[in-house]
């Protein structure tokens, strides 16, 4: 699948999701949520994987972890907040270079209407 065959089908995901489960519950439940999709699916994807951070070519030690990265081409980051800030589209973005991954999406299932609640994010030119 494209990249952007993997954002449509996780946006069919997400909303599946909050017509059943609606707003309100823990991040935790929404990604246990869309992991239970992506299996059914049979989807390929890491879960809560390690993104590490660089300083000047060395690895610190220590970074980041990606909700969940579909087939090494889509990063989804799910919130359960009241608002999406800056700093959660800036972390994604962190997200996309230090993965080389061109695509994400930013989900964040406290909304009424989950189509509010979804940001793309692209960095550099995706395949077709």
């Amino acid at each position: 699948m494209t990249e952007n065959q993997l954002a449509t089908t996780s946006v069919d995901i997400a909303y599946h999701i909050h017509k059943e489960l609606g707003p309100g519950l823990l991040e935790s439940v929404y990604e246990a949520a869309m992991v239970f999709e992506l299996l059914r699916r049979n989807i390929n994807f890491s879960r809560q994987k390690a993104i590490d951070a660089q300083y000047k070519g060395e690895s610190l030690g220590l970074g980041f972890r990606a909700d969940i990265i579909l087939e090494n081409k889509l990063i989804v980051e799910i919130k359960s907040v009241e608002h999406i800030l800056e700093v959660h589209h800036k972390t994604v973005l962190t997200y996309m270079k230090l993965t080389d991954i061109k695509l994400a999406l930013l989900i964040n299932f406290n909304v009424n209407l989950i189509k509010k609640g979804i940001h793309r994010k692209i960095l550099g030119n995706l395949e077709s």
